[in-house]
């Protein structure tokens, strides 16, 4: 508790600009309902902010989408995740989000130079030569600036921006205890598990954070592409990397948005295309290890229509289980098996209650939109949307570790039409889930799995005896318990209490009523208006009891509804 104290106290500042920011764009109601202004209260401080009401009348989604824009890099990547999440949010927010652009003025060069002096431990110029004062890139987290090694080889070096990482940190712990509080008091949004999303989120922004991890999976791709001439990953310098500096080979080449160029040199639009969504693929499918965020600006395309990729901060992982139920989703789809896609998703809900015939029709429908389309007009990323949105309606949550995947094939099938108007994804997905299903279905790991399998069920059983005397013993102890998992439990205590309350203050009004009545009855005494004093006093605090009691029980059903 006291933990938890000092976080807040350390991040308030960042907090009432948080309130200010959402207040300033009409979504105060927000704010009051996860009780952030109540901690703001607690502080000494009081929040006293107008809204704007020509920003009021704007749509709910275009209201979010601005107020994260001014909160800043951390919300503005938080969003532009969310906006893979076609499952929780619909159309119109998908589209408010996916406008989020993090556009960040450049740090000054004297501040990069400081910056580097203290990462080496030295003069900048005594190691880099050429050191070139304007950024060719300036991103949220760190800048970019061409120079040249003393050796005479050209190298970028990627500069973490000074200071960043306290205000990331800060807006972290600050997301995390919103996505608590979202929990909390929005019953409806516990199935979308925002706390696992946010963490999630962290987790891949801290390594976004760190440049030398950004460097080690640059080294992992390198190694999965090591036999192929076609896909080029920039070489990494140790002896200058590090968390804060990621210094690594420039790679020349034309830049992924600057098409008319690379044609006019006379690269293969459709061969580029083919090739960046194979490498994908090949990542998602066969690595189970892939780049995150294969748009334009990520990729350069060289002489012989090869392509480079950069910018690995953003990297996403599957293990071998949810590979497996990507493949069979992708090979469904492909195949417009209702069956399949069906199976995949109601693996995915978890212990959810569904309604089994309703989801296959609904399955069955989006199937018949594509039924003898044909395949050049067939959007993959159209259909993972639709299937998203099918999960939606039936109130099914995707796991949150599949929302890199999904930006990603998105992002993917934007750029092979961008590079090939004509680019069709389902063709380069079959053979990879040809390839994979065949691995799996291989004798040698079949016989691999059911031994795996055969050794995991004999551990149960003969782990059974131990765990049986286990609760014996606890029983006979008295310690055997049964955990149950209340929630809301404080709020369904403050209503018994509250209940309480006003069972007792209508007590006391009709024992007022009662004993004045009885009062009036007695001769003798002070008196006022022809009457006891002490009945009438009793029945005026009757009176102004039952009015709070009438005004209480109004309150709390307004509050209610």
């Amino acid at each position: 508790m006291l933990k938890e104290t000092f976080t807040v106290m350390r991040d308030l500042p960042r907090v009432r600009e948080i309130i200010a920011v959402l207040v300033r764009h009409g979504l105060g109601n927000l704010v009051q309902r996860l009780g952030l202004n109540k901690g703001i209260e607690r502080a000494g401080d009081l929040l006293h902010l107008p809204g704007n009401h020509e920003i009021e009348q704007l749509d709910p989604a275009v209201r979010v989408r601005r107020a994260l824009e001014e909160l800043g890099p951390t919300f503005i990547k938080f969003g532009q995740v969310l906006a893979t999440r076609a499952d929780v949010f619909p159309p119109e927010w998908i589209a408010e989000f996916e406008q989020l652009q993090n556009n960040v003025p450049a740090t000054p060069f004297a501040e990069i130079l400081l910056e580097l002096q203290a990462i080496l431990g030295r003069d900048p110029h005594e190691v880099f030569a050429d050191l070139d004062p304007e950024p060719i890139g300036s991103a949220s987290i760190a800048q970019v600036h061409r120079a040249r090694l003393l050796s005479g080889e050209e190298v970028v070096l990627k500069v973490r921006r000074p200071g960043i990482v306290p205000r990331i940190e800060a807006d972290l712990r600050i997301l995390r205890q919103i996505a608590v509080l979202m929990e909390f008091e929005f019953p409806d949004v516990r199935r979308y598990q925002p706390t696992k999303i946010a963490d999630e989120f962290a987790k891949s922004l801290r390594r976004e954070l760190n440049l030398s991890s950004e460097a080690r999976n640059m080294e992992r791709f390198a190694r999965n592409f090591a036999d192929s001439q076609e896909i080029e990953i920039p070489k990494i310098h140790w002896d200058f990397t590090s968390d804060r500096l990621n210094v690594q080979t420039f790679i020349g080449g034309f830049a992924g948005n600057d098409l008319e160029t690379a044609t006019a040199a006379g690269l293969d639009r459709r061969v580029l295309a083919a090739r960046g969504a194979d490498a994908v693929l090949k990542m998602v499918l066969i690595d189970g290890y892939f780049h995150a965020d294969p748009h334009p600006g990520n990729v350069k395309y060289l002489e012989h229509n090869r392509i480079a990729f950069l910018d690995f901060g953003m990297v996403g992982r599957l293990p071998h289980p949810r590979r497996d139920q990507i493949v069979d989703l992708l090979a469904a789809l492909a195949q417009r098996d209702e069956h399949g896609i069906r199976e995949v998703l109601m693996e995915w809900a978890g212990d959810v209650v569904i309604d089994e015939e309703k989801l296959g029709a609904d399955i069955a429908d989006f199937l018949f939109n594509y039924e003898n389309l044909p395949l050049k007009d067939i959007h993959f990323g159209t259909m993972l949307a639709d299937v998203t949105q099918i999960s939606r309606e039936h109130e099914l949550s995707l796991p949150p570790d599949l929302t890199l995947l999904f930006k990603a094939l998105i992002t993917l099938e934007g750029l092979g039409r961008q590079l090939d108007p004509q680019f069709q994804m389902v063709p380069h997905l079959t053979p990879f889930v040809k390839q994979v299903l065949l691995e799996r279905y291989n004798p040698k790991n079949l016989l691999k799995k059911g031994r795996d399998g055969a050794l995991e069920a004999f551990h149960i059983i003969a782990g059974l005896p131990r765990d049986v005397g286990k609760l014996i013993k606890q029983a006979r102890r008295g310690q055997f318990r049964v955990d149950l998992d209340l929630k809301r439990l404080d709020q369904f205590g403050a209503q018994i209490n509250r209940s309480a309350n006003r069972l007792t203050m209508g007590i006391v009004t009709a024992a007022l009523i009662i004993g004045s009545s009885i009062v009036l009855t007695i001769k003798g005494g002070p008196t006022l208006f022809g009457m006891h004093f002490l009945g009438l006093i009793g029945f005026l605090l009757a009176f102004f009891n039952a009015v709070w009691l009438v005004l209480a029980i109004w309150a709390s059903s307004k509050n209610e509804r």
